[in-house]
């Protein structure tokens, strides 16, 4: 039987394309056959099955944009008594690392968790006076560690088969808990005076509150495609030990997948995000006027991006990668996301590209269905 179970699970990975049925994928047949890998809450594992997710993340924010309009730095630099601003971002690279786990209890609960670490970094362009008083044309802010955790519950509604189901709908639910830091602080500033005050939103590492989580996932497929939709919120309802907290957030994801060959699948998407504004400054800025002219809260800000008016606003994404699986039950992925429309609650930065690595493997406990030496159910026809 060992033997004989081996021999399916090499079949399934390595068979020609013609061979390989839709809703087996690249992952265990009880995801319906998979589901890119970018998307939260991916996949359900069978039952009594560890799944494990590591990604590599890289994302590039280039220019300036307010709503639909691009404008440029020198709009913004000028003397702050006209309204304008001593220092405007570049652009910005962050890169992210990611693991994700998930277990399942039953072919319809699984639970899942993942943790974030990214270093943010911000070229910073001064205006024609910050630039004679200190003796340089800006500097670049910084931001290093660990981000906020999402642990999230999938429950299955819905589906037409148990273990090659080909129709299913699933509801999503959880939280972000904020173990990303509120408190990232200046320590590279040519005006002395700015160390140790507090970066801007956008280079805090998390929103400092406990971020419900609720969506609903639809996966089907007919060979050798799979197609699905999910939605998701994210709510923020109460401010952090700063006196703020982060917009809400909805997001959709519309993804298409082709398996042209038996150990390679192919996907596109469209991700959509609706983020709302922060809801008020933070403590620091409101009281001891970090980020502000002359550090007085009754000036106007040094930058935009200490403004919580200047974030949030909608994005629509075009994603497309390949899946491989090397061997059974490892998966290993490639996208690239690029944004087809922003209209932003500027002036803010806009996302330029991201592209994402990630490595995907599951493994099988003495119960699960599909460990090597159990006795296979009857559905599976041997």
């Amino acid at each position: 039987m060992k033997k004989r179970l081996l021999w399916v699970f090499l079949f399934m990975a390595f068979s020609p394309a013609s061979m390989a049925n839709a809703f087996v994928g690249l992952c265990c047949s009880h995801c319906g056959g998979n589901m890119p890998l970018n998307i939260i809450g991916a996949g359900i594992p069978q039952p009594f099955e560890f799944r494990f997710k590591f990604s590599q993340m890289y994302m590039n924010m280039e220019g300036l944009r307010n709503g639909t309009n691009d404008i440029t730095r020198s709009k913004l630099l000028g003397m702050p008594a006209m309204g304008k601003y001593m220092a405007a971002p570049k652009s910005m690279d962050m890169h992210m690392s990611m693991f994700g786990m998930a277990y399942s209890f039953t072919d319809d609960l699984a639970l899942m968790a993942m943790f974030m670490g990214s270093r943010n970094r911000m070229p910073m362009e001064f205006s024609t006076m910050m630039k004679m008083s200190t003796g340089v044309n800006g500097f670049t802010m910084e931001s290093e560690g660990l981000n906020d955790t999402t642990l999230l519950a999938k429950y299955r509604l819905y589906a037409d088969d148990d273990l090659y189901p080909t129709s299913q709908l699933s509801l999503l639910f959880g939280a972000n808990l904020p173990t990303g830091s509120i408190s990232e602080k200046f320590n590279n500033h040519p005006v002395a005076a700015n160390n140790s005050r507090l970066l801007p939103f956008g280079m805090q590492l998390g929103t400092g509150t406990v971020d419900p989580i609720l969506g609903i996932s639809y996966q089907g497929s007919s060979d050798p495609f799979w197609y699905g939709v999910n939605l998701r919120y994210t709510g923020r309802w109460y401010d952090n030990s700063r006196g703020y907290h982060k917009g809400q957030e909805f997001d959709y994801d519309i993804f298409a997948m082709y398996q042209p060959f038996a150990n390679t699948v192919l996907h596109v998407q469209l991700n959509g995000k609706n983020l709302g504004r922060y809801s008020n400054e933070p403590d620091r800025q409101r009281n001891n006027g970090d980020g502000h002219v002359m550090y007085n809260p009754s000036n106007g800000f040094m930058t935009p991006l200490f403004d919580p008016h200047n974030y949030g606003g909608y994005k629509l994404y075009f994603t497309a990668g390949v899946q491989f699986q090397p061997f059974p039950l490892h998966i290993m992925e490639l996208s690239v996301q690029v944004p087809i429309h922003q209209d932003l609650n500027g002036p803010q930065l806009k996302e330029d590209f991201m592209v994402r690595f990630t490595y995907y493997f599951e493994l099988p406990t003495k119960k699960s269905r599909r460990y090597v030496g159990a006795k296979p159910p009857k559905e599976m026809g041997f």
